[in-house]
């Protein structure tokens, strides 16, 4: 639905910040549990941070600010958390080249845990144009790497309510290859055992499907946990009126926790937060690992619990009230060690005509080597200097022409066909589109004419793969459409998958989206001359 008193000073030891290492909260079957004394956990949380786009759509501005690299307005927030008896906060975006120690380390000492959403506003899974690519893959497996070292990091989510209506369901499929990849990252980088899940929105016509789609096939590419954006308890509202009955019958046989990422509605204010009561009360805590409050900041929005003034924290109504509700919340769950769960089972495939995303194959596993070798294997390319708004015209007159020469850069999550090459910068596949164009004329004798594009392409001394090239380019295929059993860290992974038929690139342009584009291409281009 949204993206859419601590001691001041820190233990610095030789110019670092050293943690107190919180115990570690671990999954077992549908619950979180504290890992040393094996207490059940219960999220008492609240979102931090300032309104950004994370929601899977594009934000014009793209500038979020960090909430763990401001080390003042940690040192500001964080007693005023301890006051709502805070164990958990949802970060939407960080930046993980700054540092975060100091804000971690306030955190842990104040026995805060960190959710964090692993995009940001540029560079994330778009609803309406989803791709999974290097970029994507380079910027949440750095979140990963930055946070893993935290013992107070529970886990990551690979996207929030991208797909929020039966239009864009098959964006989930760029989602879920997402919580693939970043679960095997995880283990392939031997970090503890930290989960990956999925918030979504509480759209009626599609949550039962979005839910079973993210928890079925195989347990490798499942979410880990899984979040709820829901907002139906107004005022005074009740269990039944609310639909939190409903709730907890649709996931009383889940099998991996489920907690509510975003909650408190504010078509009543001030809010009342009575439902505090019930998210922590012996009907709901069976199912419900708690939640966590959207939002600290007071915005324009309307939902902040605090409204800072020239750098003052102001408690709003919001804020006691809360404060009132959840100093009654007394939520009992069981101990680890007795907890025998009998839900393990994966979630069947959805299969209504309203969701779009085939279960399988997923997008195939982002891999900037097999891209690297693609380009150098060459002999047309792209120019360097193409801007983005030529790049669309750019496919639609070479994919328009020569379907055929697109096929290896294809992702069509309706179908499951997923070109080798569709996971590569616009830029890489563009170049492919060329090669094969200028392939295919030259062997109709039209060569000398077909690698220009009107200046867009330059021919280059093509390098022939050998080793790890070799093996990669060998497995996409000539057309691309092979699978790729190498993954980025040349391990072997079955992610890849064959593309036999042609479907729209999905690749965003600004105001344009690629597909769309194509679709008028195609329709045009046997009236298109190449030079």
């Amino acid at each position: 639905m949204k993206f859419s008193s601590l001691a001041a000073a820190t233990a610095l030891v030789a110019g670092s910040v050293v943690a107190a290492d919180l115990d570690p909260i671990v999954i077992k079957g549908s619950k979180f549990f504290y890992k040393t004394n094996g207490t059940e956990f219960f999220m008492k949380g609240i979102a931090y941070q300032q309104e950004i786009s994370s929601n899977g759509t594009t934000n014009p501005d793209n500038s979020y600010q960090d909430p763990l690299a401001d080390v003042d307005a940690c040192k500001r927030d964080i007693p005023l958390m301890q006051e709502l008896q805070t164990n958990t906060i949802r970060v939407y975006a960080i930046d993980p080249k700054k540092d975060h120690k100091q804000c971690m380390k306030m955190l842990q000492d104040a026995g805060i845990y960190v959710v964090a959403d692993l995009s940001e506003p540029k560079t994330s899974i778009i609803r309406d144009d989803p791709k999974w690519n290097d970029d994507l893959y380079e910027r949440y497996t750095s979140v990963i790497d930055e946070l893993a070292q935290y013992s107070n990091t529970i886990g990551f989510f690979a996207g929030n309510e991208v797909s929020n209506n039966s239009t864009n369901t098959d964006a989930s499929a760029f989602v879920k290859a997402a919580v693939r990849d970043m679960k095997a990252y995880i283990k392939q980088k031997n970090y503890r055992p930290m989960g990956v899940g999925y918030a979504t929105n509480d759209d009626a016509e599609i949550r039962d499907d979005m839910t079973a789609y993210f928890n079925c096939n195989k347990q490798e590419e499942s979410i880990d946990f899984w979040g709820y954006n829901i907002y139906s308890w107004c005022g005074d509202s009740s269990y039944t009126t609310s639909g939190y009955d409903k709730v907890v019958e649709e996931f009383k046989s889940f099998n991996v926790p489920v907690f509510f990422a975003e909650y408190g509605c504010n078509k009543v204010q001030p809010r009342k937060f009575t439902e505090v009561q019930a998210i922590y009360g012996d009907k709901m805590t069976p199912v419900l690992s708690g939640g966590i409050v959207y939002m600290y900041f007071q915005e324009a929005n309307d939902y902040g619990l605090v409204k800072i003034e020239n750098d003052k924290p102001k408690k709003l109504a919001d804020f006691n009230n809360l404060k009132t509700q959840i100093s009654k919340a007394k939520p009992s769950g069981v101990k680890m060690d007795a907890y025998k769960p009998t839900n393990t089972a994966l979630s069947t495939c959805p299969t209504s005509n309203t969701w779009k995303a085939k279960s399988s194959p997923l997008p195939p596993t982002p891999n900037k080597s097999l891209c690297s070798c693609m380009v150098k294997s060459l002999t047309c390319v792209a120019n360097s200097d193409i801007t983005d708004k030529e790049l669309g015209k750019l496919f639609g007159v070479v994919c328009g022409n020569d379907k055929d020469a697109c096929k290896g850069i294809t992702a069509d999550a309706s179908k499951g066909v997923y070109g080798a090459y569709s996971m590569c910068s616009p830029k890489e596949q563009l170049s492919f589109a060329f090669d094969q164009y200028y392939k295919h004329q030259s062997a109709k004798g039209n060569g000398a004419t077909a690698c220009d594009f009107g200046g867009a392409a330059s021919m280059q001394k093509s390098e022939k793969p050998s080793g790890n090239c070799a093996t990669l380019v060998g497995q996409a295929g000539q057309d691309g459409t092979g699978s790729i059993t190498s993954g980025p860290g040349g391990s072997s992974t079955s992610s890849g998958a064959a593309a036999h038929t042609i479907a729209s690139p999905s690749v965003n342009f600004g105001i344009v989206k690629f597909g769309a584009y194509l679709f008028c291409a195609v329709l045009a281009g046997a009236g298109m001359i190449l030079i």
